[in-house]
């Protein structure tokens, strides 16, 4: 237990360095771990699990007596942020669907389990942070599916109702049992499993992200400037999601704590789901954007929470 305890608190520390980690260890092994592929969406449901296991529906119900952060986190996350993919795909990769699909999916897919952790870190506002987490994870069933067959439907095939119940197998169900545990529990769950899980949760998600990789162990050992190009694409549209939350949570004129909640709900999207659906319906081409994106969600994270931290002293 001491060991899962140290684990946790070192990978806490250290996931950018452990992501970049987990990619290069997927695609130099990539012959030897491809086959694990058909295992991800499992460990990924239990990931989904875990990371829910500290919320409630509570945390909802009081948000919808003042909803205009979450409405505004989720304008930004998921109509400012794909247009904005979908128009720089189209202007820097005309030509290229599957580059384009790749790019809309990783601004697409919901909120990131681990946002809780870094509004938590900045002192943001706790029950809007879940209720953003909550609600976009229970729609992504729906708004993923729609996301992508409004934008790029034209240019690949898109197959909505397997990405539908793929998204609710792997998200909405896993946080759904996992707020009706704790619901009726009254939080003793989530106080009593949520730690003893959290260490098994980051290693599911090295597992997911090492397994994944595997799929773009070809573009990654022969770069092109393409695809250097869509790497820094990727990047700036993510640095936009962050900038892009604050920016509409002070247009709102929200407090410390909400401007918080919002900035990493609008920048932190949930990249293994992505990568996992790129997996099951894309070409291979599809994942390189998604994946790579791994490589600057925790950097930039890092990055506004230093300049939240200086704004707000």
């Amino acid at each position: 237990m001491r060991f899962l305890s140290s684990f946790n608190r070192f990978a806490g520390k250290w996931m950018p360095a452990i992501v970049i980690l987990s990619l290069c260890t997927g695609v130099y092994f990539s012959d030897q771990l491809g086959a694990l592929i058909v295992t991800v969406p499992y460990v990924f449901a239990f990931m989904t699990f875990s990371g829910s296991l500290n919320s409630g529906f509570r945390q909802i119900l009081g948000i919808a007596k003042h909803p205009l952060p979450l409405a505004g986190t989720f304008l930004a996350a998921h109509i400012v942020l794909p247009l904005l993919a979908l128009g720089l795909g189209n202007l820097l990769f005309p030509g290229n669907p599957d580059l384009i699909t790749g790019i809309v999916l990783e601004f697409s897919v919901p909120c990131a389990v681990v946002s809780v952790m870094w509004s938590d870190m900045n002192h943001g506002n706790a029950s809007l942070t879940l209720s953003i987490l909550l609600a976009d994870t229970l729609l992504a069933p729906l708004v993923v599916p729609l996301s992508l067959r409004l934008l790029v439907g034209s240019n690949v095939q898109v197959d909505t109702l397997s990405i539908m119940r793929d998204l609710v197998w792997m998200i909405a169900l896993p946080a759904l049992i996992s707020m009706l545990l704790n619901q009726f529990t009254e939080g003793r769950a989530g106080k009593e499993f949520s730690p003893k899980l959290a260490p098994f949760g980051k290693m599911a998600l090295i597992y997911i992200i090492t397994i994944n990789s595997t799929r773009v162990a070809p573009y990654l050992k022969h770069m092109t400037p393409t695809l250097f190009g869509v790497a820094a694409t990727i990047l700036a549209i993510a640095a936009t999601g962050y900038a892009i939350g604050w920016i509409t949570a002070a247009l709102m004129r929200q407090g410390r704590e909400e401007t918080v909640s919002m900035t990493f709900g609008s920048g932190m999207r949930n990249i293994s789901a992505g990568a996992v659906l790129a997996a099951a319906y894309f070409p291979a081409e599809v994942m390189f954007p998604v994946m790579i994106g791994t490589l600057f969600q925790q950097l930039l994270a890092s990055l506004f929470s230093k300049m939240l931290k200086k704004r707000y002293n």
